[in-house]
């Protein structure tokens, strides 16, 4: 199964998403913002030694670093910008706003129907760059 890295400022979302994947066996770490998502993937100096997570699942909009941003610090990172990126959204207009972010692989709207976001995770996860 595959390492997922979650990055979502709303405990209540966090919490139902990583009892679905952990469920299915995936191993969840998480981030409630960019610029800990950041540190989690080893974009940032003096990053932990944590591995490479194979997906991440970001959201749009949060504090201190938003989704676009981080995922765009991604992309441009050798290693990071290889992960594909799935951005959970409330707001019908991400697409648009992620169309210059290599990475990003899908959406997940909000509120999310759990099959749907198996089935979503399972097809994008280990499909790097």
């Amino acid at each position: 199964m595959a390492n997922i890295l979650l990055v979502d400022d709303e405990k209540d979302i966090v919490t139902l998403i990583q009892f679905v994947l952990v469920k299915e066996g995936h191993n969840v770490r998480t981030a409630c913002n960019g610029v800990e998502a950041l540190q989690e993937a080893g974009v940032l100096p003096g990053s932990g030694s944590h591995p490479m997570p194979d997906l991440i699942l970001m959201d749009m909009l949060m504090p201190m670093m938003d989704g676009h941003t981080a995922c765009l610090k991604l992309s441009q990172h050798p290693e990071a910008g290889k992960i594909p990126v799935l951005v959970l959204t409330a707001r019908g207009t991400a697409r648009d706003t992620f169309k210059d972010c290599p990475n990003v692989r899908g959406f997940v709207d909000k509120p999310f129907d759990p099959k749907s976001l198996r089935d979503t995770v399972a097809a994008t996860a280990g499909k790097k760059a």
